[in-house]
């Protein structure tokens, strides 16, 4: 007489393998496996990550702000108190150099710094935030580029001395890192060729140099600021710079703008909560420019 063996145990989908669909009871091949987020360690959950939200959005209002009021103010300053614009080797064609600088090195790239921050995108398809990052950037080079032929073709038309000075030099260096990051920065990260070993080890010093060329910006724009008022405002008895005439308490209070907005978006970069988080383990990898996923 033969014993019968144990009944196997009956199994539900809810029961066996809870962490993957199963096609049949005791089937170890998943029919169609579930996507998990991988979070950033330590990523704010409940009224945390609530917070978290709602003061990104105070600093990135108070940093659309105060990169309007530089904006704003660099224009003012030229246009009410150094005569306006020009384009023809005069002291009115050097007016357009401190304002597009400004605009360039530190509103629109300042502003392009952070977009990946914005919670908004995080759920939508990298690519686009990719190439508008790329697109403002680039727009940020061109102004300062024409900035620079502003100021060179100034000197050269009053016969003054290129790079002579210290601010000169800072802002040779922010533009020309500014460049090298761009063009680096779209061989790595979006043309189709790049592999995952060059995105990898680009990714942290790309972040590193975009920090590093906002200070050498702010730098050479409040050393600008300073060295141009000691020319228009030398020390004669009603327009003494140590006096503080309406037009340097103006672009002193410019510069302090521009330090406030350098300081509110690195507030932004440097906050681990802000980051956009990764989606999946593999987001470093490989994907041609034309079909990359949701990240």
């Amino acid at each position: 007489m033969q014993r019968a063996g144990p009944s196997s145990p009956s199994c539900s989908t809810s029961d066996c393998f809870p962490l993957r669909k199963t096609a049949e009871c005791g089937s170890e091949h998943s029919v169609e496996p579930e996507k998990h987020e991988v979070r950033a360690a330590g990523a704010p959950t409940g009224l945390s990550r609530m917070w978290s939200v709602v003061s990104f959005y105070i600093c990135y209002l108070l940093c659309l702000g105060l990169s309007l009021a530089c904006v704003v103010c660099v224009c003012l300053w030229n246009s009410q108190w150094r005569g306006g614009f020009a384009w023809d080797g005069s002291a009115l064609q050097f007016n357009w150099h401190p304002v597009l600088m400004v605009t360039g090195l530190i509103a629109l790239y300042g502003n392009g710094a952070v977009l990946y921050r914005v919670p908004l995108t995080w759920g939508q398809n990298k690519l686009p935030w990719k190439l508008l990052h790329a697109t403002v950037m680039l727009l940020a080079l061109i102004l300062s580029i024409v900035g620079l032929c502003a100021v060179f073709d100034f000197h050269n038309a009053k016969k003054i001395s290129n790079l002579y000075s210290l601010h000169s030099w800072i802002g040779i260096a922010a533009t020309a890192l500014f460049a090298i990051q761009w063009v680096v920065g779209m061989a790595g990260f979006l043309l189709p060729c790049s592999p995952m070993s060059l995105r990898a080890l680009l990714k942290p010093v790309h972040v590193w140099m975009g920090g590093s060329i906002l200070w050498l910006s702010i730098a050479a724009c409040i050393s600008g600021i300073n060295e141009k008022l000691f020319f228009v405002l030398p020390g004669s008895a009603n327009q003494a710079y140590a006096d503080l005439p309406p037009e340097a308490v103006f672009a002193n209070v410019l510069g302090v703008l521009i330090v406030a907005f350098g300081l509110v978006v690195l507030k932004i970069l440097s906050n681990r909560e802000w980051q956009r988080p990764e989606s999946r383990p593999e987001d470093l990898a490989y994907t041609p420019l034309l079909q990359e996923e949701n990240e």
